[in-house]
């Protein structure tokens, strides 16, 4: 009997590793699908024709990060530091020749860094050698006047530097400890535009985003799904295709069908006739690009063959909320501007208060950085939306209008899509979404 009884435990075990498995894996190979990770390539793209321009707008002269093993600077990946073992120092800056980029590595790594030919020079430093003291000594022997460290109060991507490097590096350079400033301008600079072809994996990562939800309406029984047996459905997807979550797997995708979660986790709400489905979805292509596109629908009564008019109301008056914000965002103005114009609309079409910002930089995560689209309405205007908007920067926006369900709970309609900033104004990434999705009750 022993024996029968770990040989049908065995049979068990292995028969839900391999259920496991089979659900866990993509059964579309990323690399064969996507193609190679092209990061490599946009990043050295990036560093050589981006950031010098960043280090003009934020007028700096230098810019100085270090990197090293498991503690790493958050902008390391950006500037090819990630692999650091022993502290590195990567330094950028701008002179009377033009733009330099160079790092100075432990003997370990310098090879490989080298290698991947992202930088001007890669000096190898010797054992029992301090990579920062002979940066400090190279940035003292060019006298910059202005050097950008990474000590930020408002923005992490900025605030890699450790307060013992922080010590360190005060104590190394001296009275020139005077020239350092926090890298926060010039990071907001840099990261806050995307080249064409970001945009253009942007752009495949939006539709992905937006048919996988289209999709998920499909799979909807009024009645017996639950919003989490959507989000389900939606997270094989992303297996299926080897793709990575847009933000905290926990809360992504955000299925809601009944009132107002804000950011949030599916429940195993039954999704019922009448109700108005939320889908709050993002993907993150080759681990690093993020989407994030939401998608409505109405689950019609029986005898139903379209909305009803207040329902058609709601939506239309966010739809040309989402459209007013795209009028608005073009190079030179305030992100606030963007929120105001939305909001005037909010207001004329009766809307009830939404607290959220009209919209919000999207690219390398979902909330990235670069102008805020809000603070319109709020206490205190949030020193982003204050910043200008850019040519080649990408954003998430909504259109909003929100009622009172008859239980006193608010709902709110948010037609979120991603645009681009170009020169004549801003583009939509993907088509949007013009008529809210109808799902019969009767299947």
């Amino acid at each position: 009997m022993r024996n029968i009884n770990f040989l049908f435990f065995t049979v068990v075990f292995l028969m839900v590793s391999c259920q496991s498995s089979t659900t866990t894996k993509p059964t579309i190979d990323p690399v064969s699908y996507w193609g190679e990770n092209p990061w490599t390539e946009i990043r050295k793209k990036r560093i050589n024709q981006l950031l010098p321009k960043a280090l003009e707008a934020a007028k700096v002269n230098a810019w100085l990060v270090i990197c090293r093993e498991n503690n790493n600077d958050p902008i390391a990946d950006h500037i090819g530091g990630e692999n650091a073992g022993g502290t590195a120092a990567f330094l950028f800056y701008n002179d009377a020749e033009g733009f330099h980029s160079t790092v100075f590595s432990p003997s370990g790594e310098a090879t490989a860094l080298d290698d991947l030919d992202i930088h001007d020079t890669v000096i190898s430093v010797e054992r029992g050698k301090s990579s920062v003291s002979m940066a400090v000594d190279f940035i003292k022997e060019k006298k910059f006047e202005k050097i950008a460290i990474n000590s930020s109060t408002s923005n992490s991507t900025a605030d890699g530097l450790t307060y013992t490097q922080r010590i360190n590096l005060e104590n190394l350079l001296g009275d020139q400890k005077n020239n350092l400033v926090s890298s926060t301008d010039l990071i907001y600079e840099w990261l806050s535009i995307k080249l064409p072809e970001e945009v253009e994996i942007l752009k495949k990562a939006a539709q992905l985003t937006a048919d996988w939800q289209i999709e998920a309406y499909k799979q909807v029984v009024p009645g017996k799904s639950t919003d989490a047996d959507i989000a389900r459905f939606l997270k094989q997807k992303m297996a299926t295709y080897g793709v990575k979550d847009g933000w905290a797997a926990d809360q992504n995708p955000n299925v809601n069908s009944g009132p107002d979660r804000g950011h949030s986790h599916a429940t195993d709400k039954i999704i019922m006739p009448g109700d108005v489905i939320q889908i709050d979805f993002g993907i993150k292509l080759y681990n690093r690009w993020v989407s994030d596109i939401q998608r409505f629908a109405y689950v019609l009564k029986e005898g139903e063959t379209e909305a009803p008019e207040e329902i058609q109301y709601y939506w239309e008056s966010s739809k040309a909320g989402s459209r007013i914000a795209l009028a608005t965002m073009k190079p030179g103005v305030k992100g606030v501007d963007v929120d105001r114009a939305q909001r005037k609309l909010m207001t004329n079409a009766k809307s009830e208060y939404v607290p959220w910002s009209t919209g919000h930089p999207v690219g390398y995560v979902a909330h990235d950085v670069g102008p805020n689209l809000g603070g319109s309405q709020a206490s205190h205007v949030r020193p982003a939306s204050e910043k200008q908007l850019k040519e080649g920067m990408t954003f998430a926006f909504d259109g909003f209008h929100a009622w009172k369900r008859a239980d006193g709970t608010l709902k709110t309609i948010s037609v979120e899509e991603m645009a681009v900033v170009t020169k004549f104004g801003a583009q939509y990434l993907i088509a949007p979404q013009e008529e809210l999705i109808l799902i019969s009750s009767t299947q």
